[in-house]
């Protein structure tokens, strides 16, 4: 694709499905400099075994051979980099996700391998949280607020939905924290307690930052730590002056259209993945398709996940 900023999910197909094309983009990923080191030893003395496709190391230690896909989420995969790479894009360019079911139909694989790849993917779209915390005292404000995940409540069963809190019951809450006109952190969390919410926020948001909530977030506020503001949407009011939380409700809404559209129903064991996955999209929302893409492939190295990791000891029921 070279400088094609403009690229988009046909010219990936195509560029991809040149094995050479994909060693081409795996190796300047992975070596920029050009030159190919072990990554067991570091040693730069390597060949290239053309037929089996992998290097062959030199170095006096019990694993010679490394492939492309060594040391990387595509590691132990029987699937090609031809069908990985296009499988990435996908991920990290669709505004709403992409289901197992149809990556299954577009790559030609099961849905429970397609399922598989796309839970390794978001692996690398984590966020590693190395870009320092948000807000500051000089920066700009960040908005707080969290999120109900799960069944809607007209759908429940009468007795049942009278029995909850607005409909809040047997649902996974999402904690987020947004820098206004930046970037989203979101966590997945056991309640919305003092001893949940404080931690998440201190880890999250310097010191001293402007923090903007409604007014659940009365009972978590710190203000030996945040010059905290809150809106009262109970009495329907949304903005007072700077004061709102307009953006991370935007992407409250972003993240519910990829679950409720795209995934349908999402375990609540593993809800942090594809919070995981929206939060990157939208923190690359500035940025073309082929760069989000770059960005989201330099985080696959040094990254990996069985399949025993990802389901746990029991059998997910895989959905999605």
């Amino acid at each position: 694709m070279g400088n094609d900023t403009k690229a988009i999910l046909r010219d990936a197909i195509l560029y991809f499905a040149d094995f050479e094309h994909c060693k081409e983009f795996m190796t300047q990923l992975r070596w920029p400099d050009g030159k190919v080191k072990c990554p067991e030893c570091g040693s730069e003395k390597v060949t290239w075994l053309a037929k089996p496709r992998i290097w062959k190391c030199y170095g006096n230690h019990p694993k010679p051979r490394f492939s492309l896909k060594t040391g990387t989420i595509f590691e132990d995969s029987p699937i090609s980099l031809e069908k990985w790479l296009p499988a990435a894009w996908m991920v990290m360019n669709c505004k709403n996700g992409i289901s197992s079911w149809e990556l299954h139909r577009d790559l030609g694989v099961t849905q429970k391998t397609a399922w598989f790849m796309l839970h390794r993917i978001r692996l690398a779209l984590q966020d590693d949280v190395t870009g320092g915390k948000l807000g500051g005292p000089m920066g700009e404000p960040v908005e707080v607020d969290e999120t109900y995940v799960g069944g809607k409540a007209r759908n429940m069963h009468k007795a049942r939905h009278k029995a909850t809190h607005h409909g809040t019951s047997n649902k996974t809450i999402v904690m987020g924290m947004l820098e206004r006109h930046g970037k989203v952190r979101a966590r997945v969390i056991e309640n919305t307690s003092n001893a949940k919410m404080r931690p998440v926020a201190k880890e999250n948001i310097e010191f001293g930052s402007r923090v903007y909530s409604d007014l659940k977030g009365d009972h978590w506020q710190m203000p030996q730590h945040y010059i905290h503001e809150m809106v009262n949407h109970d009495a329907e009011e949304y903005v007072r002056e700077n004061v709102h939380t307009n953006g991370i409700e935007n992407f409250w809404a972003l993240l519910k259209r990829s679950i409720m559209g795209t995934y349908v129903s999402v375990e609540p064991f593993h809800l942090f993945r594809y919070v995981d996955e929206q939060a990157f999209r939208f923190n690359n929302r500035k940025t073309d398709d082929l760069h989000r893409f770059v960005a989201g492939m330099k985080q696959v190295i040094g990254r990996r996940l069985t399949y025993k990791e990802l389901t746990g000891k029991n059998q997910v029921v895989q959905h999605g």
